[in-house]
């Protein structure tokens, strides 16, 4: 549907997207009085996916279009009457049906930003059983989208810049709102396209695809084509182009010294079908039968077949076998008879490869010297299987203006009390050094500066950082009932990514042992966590 902001919002999206506990918590809330107290959560995670040092986030603009949408219906009230215990005083109902979100204030990162753990990706700051009731819909808006955009970051550091990435996932996504989360995410991530035509209409994402190994089977012989007549580009005669594609397998054989009696009819029949219905975008998936003695050949005669009649081909897809040999072997053809022809056009051609892809097998390709110029990445990217959720997490921070503090004995769960300001410390070369917590009303850190940074539980990890930039991470993004800051479009977000990714130092986004990025607190946000800490943990006693 169409949100009141005019942007397209999922009719799944709304205020019951919520776990049944936020409503029966904002129930004991307002009963015991507790409606208009305010309360600041944070919603932060507490390791980077995927083994490796960095993260995306991604999921913000959804999250304030759940503000904006924000409002329950009549039905909604109905069903809370339906599943609640008749206990429940009606005037609770009335107090949820008035709820709307002009007291609540969030604070976020720039969606697209590199993040790390401990960092408050939002802030939520509004009065106790409302702030509450947004964890379950921020957290499912904030950890699936961040993945996959973190997901997708990692296919395009280790693709390099120098090679296209496709999203071909859909139908392997976990439902339809997987595959559209997927295929949005993963182009902010990096991704150049998708195959998913609802993400193009929906997100104006760029759509692309060839064809199936069952269109190449549907043929068996070149009889089956009723159409052989195509138009030229420039002049518009009408050109026998099967005759003209005949013509080029007999001169493509012969320079390749491959028996033209080896390649496949039914093959080439169906890439004659597949070009005179895309003269301008044909691609070729040539693995159905043999890559090298038919997929190749028959491409390449359609391909001289479609130059001779003004077109320019694109190029072929691999989708089995020995990526890195046969793309190589490819690459090897394309050159030789382009040379043998002299047609340098032909030496540029496409070679796009899929089957199964991840991030180490495009490493191994790497390393094998491969000669692809595009992946169409599936499974992998939108089931995210390497690691399948990021585990954000949604903590009350401060209560009536007084911080507070979750203890664990798992100390990488221990909370960061209070409101809280954000900033990235760079250093002269341009990298980011550190990102730097502190309490909200403290001064920011001045450029030029020594400060000193703290590890926010280990007393003797401390260092001195004097930044040459000092930059403020969060934004308030609604107050008062409205949005204060434009949405941007989806490519700003991605460039904002890869802008994110170059002010990391190469040895933190490298695949194996990637340097840790360091969140520090100052010294006061330090000193006051420790002196809530010590109050609220019991003391033991040895027996």
């Amino acid at each position: 549907m169409i949100g009141r902001s005019g942007r397209f919002v999922n009719n799944v999206i709304q205020p019951l997207l919520i776990d049944l506990y936020e409503i029966t918590m904002a129930y004991s809330y307002w009963k015991a009085g507790k409606q208009d107290e305010t309360a600041v959560f944070d919603l932060t995670f507490r390791r980077n996916p995927f083994a490796g040092e960095f993260t995306i986030f991604t999921g913000l603009q959804e999250c304030v279009n759940f503000l904006e949408n924000f409002r329950f219906t009549d039905e909604a009230i109905a069903y809370f009457k339906k599943i609640l215990p008749d206990t429940i005083e009606p005037e609770f109902f009335t107090y949820l049906a008035s709820l709307t979100p002009k007291d609540i204030k969030l604070s976020a990162i720039n969606e697209g930003s590199v993040v790390f753990p401990k960092l408050p990706l939002l802030t939520v700051e509004g009065p106790l059983p409302f702030a509450q009731m947004l964890e379950t819909a921020f957290l499912n808006l904030i950890n699936f989208a961040s993945l996959v955009s973190t997901n997708a970051a990692r296919y395009r550091i280790a693709a390099t810049d120098k090679v296209k990435l496709f999203e071909f996932g859909m139908r392997r996504a976990q439902g339809p709102d997987g595959a559209l989360t997927a295929s949005k995410y993963s182009f902010i991530g990096g991704f150049d396209g998708s195959s998913n035509v609802l993400a193009g209409l929906l997100y104006d994402i760029p759509i692309t695809g060839t064809h199936a190994h069952s269109y190449v089977m549907t043929y068996q012989s070149l009889d089956q084509l009723k159409t052989k007549v195509i138009k030229h580009a420039a002049t518009g005669r009408e050109l026998d182009f099967v005759s003209i594609t005949l013509k080029w397998s007999s001169k493509i054989s012969n320079s390749l010294g491959i028996p033209l009696h080896e390649s496949n009819e039914g093959e080439l029949a169906a890439f004659i079908s597949y070009a005179l219905a895309f003269p301008e975008s044909f691609v070729a998936l040539v693995d159905t039968y043999d890559v090298i003695r038919s997929g190749l050949i028959n491409f390449c005669a359609v391909a001289f077949a479609l130059d001779e009649a003004g077109y320019r081909p694109v190029g072929i897809r691999i989708d089995s076998g020995d990526l890195a040999y046969l793309s190589k072997k490819a690459r090897r053809t394309f050159d030789q008879i382009a040379n043998h022809f002299k047609a340098s056009w032909f030496a540029e051609m496409s070679i796009i490869a899929s089957n199964d892809l991840n991030e180490d097998i495009i490493y191994s390709l790497n390393e094998q010297n491969h000669s692809i110029t595009a992946f169409a990445i599936g499974t992998h990217l939108v089931t995210c299987q390497k690691q399948p959720a990021l585990g954000c997490v949604y903590k009350l921070t401060q209560i009536n203006g007084k911080p507070c503090i979750k203890l664990s004995e798992d100390l990488g769960k221990i909370t960061i009390p209070g409101r809280k300001k954000i900033y990235r410390l760079f250093g002269s070369d341009g990298y980011a050094i550190l990102d730097l917590l502190a309490k909200y009303d403290e001064p920011a850190p001045a450029v030029n500066s020594r400060i000193l940074c703290h590890h926010p539980i280990l007393e003797s990890k401390r260092a001195y950082v004097t930044p040459s930039k000092v930059v403020c991470l969060q934004q308030i993004y609604w107050s008062d009932g409205k949005a204060l800051i434009d949405q941007p479009n989806l490519d700003t977000i991605r460039s904002r990514v890869l802008q994110g990714l170059k002010e990391l130092r190469p040895d933190m986004k490298r695949y194996l042992n990637p340097t840790p990025y360091k969140v520090s607190v100052t010294r006061s946000l330090y000193e006051e966590m420790h002196k809530i800490w010590l109050k609220n943990a019991p003391i033991g006693e040895l027996l």
